[in-house]
């Protein structure tokens, strides 16, 4: 295989700039059909991003043996049905994130590319955007000493689409995304935590619902332990009805500190001795190309993805105990 050729399922607003348009812009890499249930919105996206086939029906991604590779851009309760039929149809998997909405989903989709000899990537795009391989580096560098605790705030304003009952997202509906909007942007959060300081051991958390605009929890708090022994904590509200948005996690180590954003590429702040250094790097035009780019060079033998169905499946298991339903 010289160059990897893709079908992408579901092409709504995350393909439409952040992951879409970096398929045909790495080298060896091209999409050949989209799929949405909607055949003219189908056709809408491969007009505009000059993709030459699309259809309403998945089936025709998995039976073309022109396809090397899928992308499930879709909500995660399809994931699972997906990446295990696309797995079958000998497809190597690139699935949006959360990876399922359970994590036993999860195992299982592991375990059919496993069968199938294809590969399982998530798109946890911040193991390498540059913004965060800059923390990655500083932590490995020893830059603030060895880590004590980590520390994750997240506090959100209701969206407009909350109040509406009989329009909600489909982020806050239980059965389409696994849980509310913890599970959509706590996600992020700790697989890049699992990347940087490893895997999670222990973790638990206290959940509930508060402003009952929707059924599944608007507030978050958690506790866990890392198998490199450092300490973390969190909170996540969704219905912060009267402040700014707030997103702000800080690094604490022996020497000193680092303060980021994990949604905004506020400059990252570092405090070591008394001094302090602030490092401003901004976010590409299409934040997955740099993981896409290193999916097609794993699945073309060139190199090794950092963000694959195994850690993606670590986060998962988190995001369960945390919400105790495991």
């Amino acid at each position: 295989m010289k160059k990897v050729k893709w079908g992408i399922i579901g092409v709504g607003n995350v393909t439409e700039v952040k992951s879409g348009p970096a398929f045909n812009k790495v080298e060896n890499s091209e999409i050949v059909i989209v799929m949405r249930r909607d055949l003219a919105k189908a056709e809408d996206y491969a007009k505009r991003h000059s993709i030459p086939s699309f259809t309403d029906n998945a089936n025709d991604i998995f039976n073309n043996p022109e396809i090397d590779a899928v992308y499930i851009a879709t909500p995660p309760s399809s994931h699972a049905e997906y990446t295990i039929k696309a797995a079958e149809a000998e497809k190597h998997v690139y699935v949006e994130k959360p990876m399922a909405t359970t994590f036993d989903e999860c195992i299982k989709m592991v375990e059919a590319c496993k069968a199938n000899n294809v590969k399982l990537f998530v798109a946890y795009y911040r193991r390498e955007l540059e913004y965060f391989k800059k923390i990655k580096e500083l932590i490995d560098n020893k830059i603030i000493g060895d880590i004590k605790f980590v520390d994750v705030k997240l506090l959100f304003k209701p969206n407009k689409e909350d109040y509406e009952k009989d329009n909600l997202p489909w982020r806050v509906k239980k059965e389409i995304a696994g849980a509310g909007y913890f599970y959509d942007l706590a996600s992020h959060q700790f697989d890049f935590l699992d990347y940087i300081f490893g895997p999670i051991k222990s973790v638990c958390g206290s959940s509930t619902n508060q402003l009952k605009l929707y059924e599944t929890e608007d507030i978050v708090s958690a506790s866990f332990l890392f198998d490199s022994n450092i300490i973390g904590s969190g909170t996540w509200c969704f219905t912060m009805e009267n402040e700014e948005n707030f997103d702000k996690t800080e690094i604490v180590g022996s020497k000193g500190k680092i303060i980021f954003s994990f949604f905004n590429p506020t400059p990252i702040e570092v405090y070591v001795n008394g001094k302090t250094e602030v490092i401003k790097i901004d976010y590409p035009q299409h934040v997955q190309q740099a993981l896409i780019d290193s999916v097609v060079k794993d699945i073309l033998g060139e190199g090794n993805c950092v963000s694959t169905g195994e850690s993606g499946a670590r986060t998962n298991w988190v995001m369960e105990k945390v919400l105790r339903k495991v």
